[in-house]
C-alpha cells in the first residue's frame, strides 16, 4: 500500500496537503485466484460478518467481477424483488458562503466575495414549487459555512417551509453544518437538533462524511469537523427519532486503510443505533472525489475503483439497508454499472445540484431517463420518498 506522500509546488495542489501520488488503485498486485479471497467472498454472501482487515484484502486484492458477483448476490438477499429505487428530490444550496474553505470544494465563497450568496425565502419557495410540480417528495437542502446565521435563523426557514408545504419532506443540514450552527449559535448539541427538528427537519443528509480519519481531514478540511464531531451529530440525532444518512467521499489523500477505518465508524455507529432501537442510518452513498477547479487539485480514480470500492460498501454493511450508485460523479453509464454492484437505489433526478457540477461532476437528469437506464439493467424502477417508502 502506497504512502501518502508531500505535494510538492506546481503540481496542481496546495503544497501543505498530502497526496496519495501513486494511488493503491496503481500498486494493488494482480494476483491469480485466491482460496482465501473466496472463502471471505462465500462466508459473507451467506450472512457472515466481513471484518475490517477482510475488507482491506478485498480492497487490495479481490479480482473486480468477483467484488461484484459477490456485492450482487447480498444485493439480493436484502431486497429480493427486482426493483431499483429512485428519488424525485431537488438539492439545494442556500448558501455558497462559507469560511472552512475545504481544498476539494470548487462551490464554496469567501464572506464578502461578488459572487456569494444566499437565498431569500422566496427563492426557496419557488425551486420547492417546482419540485413539487415536478412529482417530488421532498429535497436536500445543504449549504456553506455562513458565518452570520443564528439558530433561529434555520428555524424560521424550516417553519416556513412546513406552513407552506406541510408535506414536504426536509432533508437537510449535514453534520458540519449543524456543528457550526452549535459553535455560531453556542448551544448544545442536543438542543440545536431538538429545536431543528420541532422546527420540522425531518431527517440529515450523511454529506460531510469525507473520510472518517483526522489526518486526512486536516490535509483536505482542516478547518471542517473533525471525525468525531461528525459521529457525535449522527448519534445524537438517532437518539432523538432523525434518521439520517451515510456517505463517503473517496479518491483524493486516503489509503484504502482509511476507507476501512471509515467504513468501521459508520457501522459502530449504526450497531449502537440499532441496539437502542434509534432511529438509524438509512442508507449510504460513496462517489469519487471531482477534481476541477479545485485547489487540492490531483486525478481522479478510475471507474473500476468505484466500482470495487462501492461493491466492498455494500459487503461490509450488514446493517445498512440501502446502497445508493453516484451516477451524479460516475457518470450515467456507470452508474447503471454500478446497480450490479451492490446497489439498489439509483439517488436522485437531482432537479438541481450545484457542488458537486462546480468540480466537474456530471449534473442533472429526467425521471424518464433514470427509469430507463433501471430498466435496461433488468430491475423495475420504483419511485421512493427520502426514507426509502415506495411512492409509485
Amino acid at each position: 500500500m502506497s504512502e501518502r506522500v508531500a505535494v510538492a509546488p506546481g503540481d496542481g495542489a496546495i503544497d501543505r496537503h498530502l497526496w496519495n501520488r501513486v494511488g493503491d488503485e496503481e500498486l494493488r498486485v494482480t494476483r491469480g485466484p485466491s482460496p482465501e479471497i473466496d472463502a471471505i467472498l462465500e462466508r459473507v454472501t451467506s450472512g457472515g460478518r466481513l471484518q475490517p482487515g477482510e475488507a482491506l484484502r478485498l480492497l487490495r486484492e479481490a479480482p473486480l467481477l468477483d467484488l461484484g458477483l459477490a456485492a450482487d448476490l447480498v444485493r439480493r438477499r436484502l431486497h429480493p424483488e427486482p426493483i431499483v429505487t429512485y428519488i424525485v428530490d431537488r438539492n439545494i444550496n442556500y448558501t455558497n458562503v462559507c469560511v472552512v474553505r475545504c481544498s476539494f470544494c470548487a462551490f464554496y465563497r469567501d464572506p464578502g466575495h461578488p459572487e456569494g450568496y444566499l437565498h431569500s425565502k422566496e427563492s426557496l419557495f419557488a425551486k420547492i414549487e417546482e419540485t413539487l410540480a415536478l412529482g417530488g417528495t421532498g429535497i436536500l437542502m445543504q449549504g456553506g459555512h455562513h458565518p452570520d446565521l443564528p439558530l433561529e435563523w434555520y428555524e424560521d426557514l424550516l417553519r416556513s417551509f412546513k406552513e407552506t408545504f406541510p408535506r414536504l419532506h426536509v432533508h437537510a443540514f449535514s453534520p458540519p453544518e449543524i456543528q457550526h450552527v452549535v459553535r455560531v449559535s453556542r448551544r448544545p448539541l442536543d438542543e440545536v437538533l431538538r429545536r431543528l427538528k420541532a422546527a420540522g427537519l425531518d431527517s440529515i443528509p450523511g454529506g460531510g462524511g469525507e473520510i472518517l480519519v483526522d489526518e486526512v481531514r486536516q490535509a483536505i478540511s482542516p478547518l471542517k469537523t473533525m471525525s468525531s464531531d461528525w459521529l457525535a451529530v449522527m448519534e445524537a440525532a438517532h437518539d432523538i427519532g432523525l434518521p439520517t444518512t451515510a456517505t463517503m467521499m473517496f479518491g483524493h489523500v486516503e489509503t484504502y486503510a482509511d476507507r476501512v477505518t471509515h467504513m468501521e465508524r459508520i457501522r459502530g455507529l449504526q450497531d449502537r443505533s440499532l441496539e437502542r432501537r434509534a432511529a438509524s442510518f438509512t442508507a449510504f452513498i460513496s462517489w469519487t472525489y471531482k477534481t476541477e477547479n479545485t485547489a487540492l487539485g490531483g486525478r481522479e480514480v478510475s471507474s473500476a475503483e468505484y466500482l470495487r470500492t462501492q461493491a466492498v460498501t455494500r459487503l461490509f454493511f450488514d446493517n445498512i439497508p440501502n446502497i445508493q450508485s453516484s451516477w451524479v460523479t460516475q457518470g450515467k453509464e456507470i452508474g447503471q454499472v454500478a446497480l450490479k454492484f451492490g446497489a439498489n437505489d439509483m439517488g436522485s433526478t437531482m432537479i438541481e445540484e450545484n457542488v458537486g457540477r462546480a468540480a466537474g461532476a456530471y449534473g442533472c437528469t429526467t425521471r424518464t431517463e433514470i427509469e430507463r437506464l433501471i430498466r435496461e439493467a433488468g430491475y423495475v424502477p420504483r419511485q421512493r420518498d427520502t426514507l426509502y417508502r415506495l411512492v409509485s
